[in-house]
């Protein structure tokens, strides 16, 4: 059973405590006595100073990470940068808010994951960048609409685009071919694709799935419902909308396919290392993941691996993944100023496009994605035309401050649900009760 105590604050907790004690109140973007500035000369670096950037970069990306931030560090002769991983984004965003609540020991520049813009918006831990960008004329019409709007917060621009994925789904080409059969476009036709790309022995058991949900995070499961006329928080902001006839249908779809042994629900520990290793050797035909992983699942599979758009409804959106980056708001500006030039390299053209080479993520600036540069990307890895080919398709993810605790108690209620052989409708409707005091309580 999931329970909720009424006053259990999870991450944000010390945002929230210093922003109702009035300590936690952003100060003003490139401020001087609390007037925001447009002189570009109020942002320059003019003596040197060494500045830590906090990230959730593994190893894999180890070597991509000390060649960027070494190129910034030759590029100029004031600003040394020090990058430090932290942990996974869980770990980061605990570590970040704790040193934004005591107000010491925080970096001049952070990566976070996409869906703390909001809480940390609210909780006034971000830098508001609006005024830096007019000041320094940087172009940040180039990111597009959805990537500006999923990093800006009550009109100001809070952290910027960095490193961009969405959800997709990986599948075993070869396997593909040999079974004539390939992911669907449309959720209806679901079905019929997991009978065909499963394999069930004599003995009723699953010799190879034709698909694995990662549920242990809802961005994996979540635009499943968003495109089946799901809003999952309602326009009223307090309700929720996860226990309606929508709703309950597609969970119960889920436990009705796992039942079956035609769809695995990944979940618990090391469930993402378990599921990729399924995958690898040929256990499942397709999983859904980020489109940050498409290197690392390439490396791995003596196989071609494909990738597929997510099964639609009456809409086929996807959402942004991966993270952004920001700047704490409780920084002095001398530190302010050397993190705004260290960002302003981090995603930049070039920068951009050696991230999306080196890794998985995607290409973030429009003006990169149709040039010569952009379509030789595309020859080095041809699935993702896939993502090229719905650019329009993917959306900021929804932001709201009780979002982090939303889909803890979502994700807990669909592993119960599924794996314990719960009544979906009973188990929605405890759920969306307590979803529903969380929203209300915020």
């Amino acid at each position: 059973m999931v329970r909720r105590k009424k006053c259990m604050v999870l991450g944000i907790a010390a945002l929230v405590v210093f922003l109702l004690s009035g300590c936690g109140k952003s100060s003003s973007g490139g401020t001087a006595g609390g007037r925001a500035s447009t002189d570009p000369a109020f942002y320059e670096v003019t003596e040197p100073i060494t500045i830590e950037w906090w990230h959730a970069l593994e190893d894999q990306y180890s070597a991509t990470v000390e060649s960027i931030v070494a190129g910034f560090n030759n590029s100029q002769s004031l600003i040394t940068v020090v990058p430090r991983f932290i942990g996974n984004y869980t770990v980061l965003n605990e570590t970040l808010v704790a040193a934004h609540a005591a107000g010491t020991g925080l970096p001049a520049i952070t990566a976070a994951n996409t869906p703390y813009v909001a809480e940390y918006g609210a909780g006034g831990l971000t830098e508001n960048l609006s005024p830096y960008i007019q000041a320094t004329n940087f172009d940040i019409e180039d990111f597009g609409e959805g990537m500006i709007a999923a990093t800006n917060f009550d009109g100001k621009q809070v952290a910027m685009p960095f490193l961009i994925s969405t959800q997709v789904v990986y599948y075993n080409a070869d396997m593909a071919r040999q079974l004539n059969v390939q992911v669907p476009e449309r959720l209806s036709d679901m079905e019929s694709f997991l009978k065909a790309a499963s394999k069930i022995g004599p003995d009723r058991k699953t010799q190879q799935w034709a698909f694995i949900v990662p549920g242990w995070d809802q961005w994996y499961f979540e635009t499943f419902y968003l495109n089946n006329g799901v809003k999952i928080i309602n326009d009223d902001q307090i309700s929720t909308d996860l226990n309606s006839p929508a709703a309950v249908a597609i969970a119960e779809q889920f436990k009705k396919w796992c039942d079956a042994g035609y769809m695995y629900w990944a979940s618990g520990t090391s469930a993402s290392s378990i599921m990729r290793q399924n995958f690898w050797e040929g256990k499942a035909f397709s999983v859904a993941h980020t489109s940050s992983l498409y290197n690392t699942y390439v490396d791995n599979c003596p196989f071609e691996v494909g990738m597929a758009w997510l099964p639609a409804g009456d809409t086929k959106i996807s959402e942004i993944g991966g993270s952004v980056i920001l700047i704490p708001a409780k920084n002095d500006q001398k530190t302010k100023n050397a993190a705004w030039q260290f960002m302003q390299y981090m995603i930049n053209k070039d920068t951009n496009m050696k991230w999306a080479r080196e890794t998985g993520y995607m290409p973030t600036r429009k003006s990169v994605l149709y040039t010569e540069e952009g379509q030789k990307f595309l020859q080095e890895k041809p699935a993702f035309k896939v993502i090229f080919d719905n650019l329009d398709e993917i959306n900021p993810r929804i932001q709201h401050g009780a979002w982090g605790q939303l889909a803890k108690i979502w994700i807990a209620y669909m592993q119960e649900t599924i794996l314990e052989n719960k009544n979906v409708p009973s188990q929605m409707d405890k759920m969306a009760q307590e979803i529903n005091e969380v929203l209300e309580d915020y």
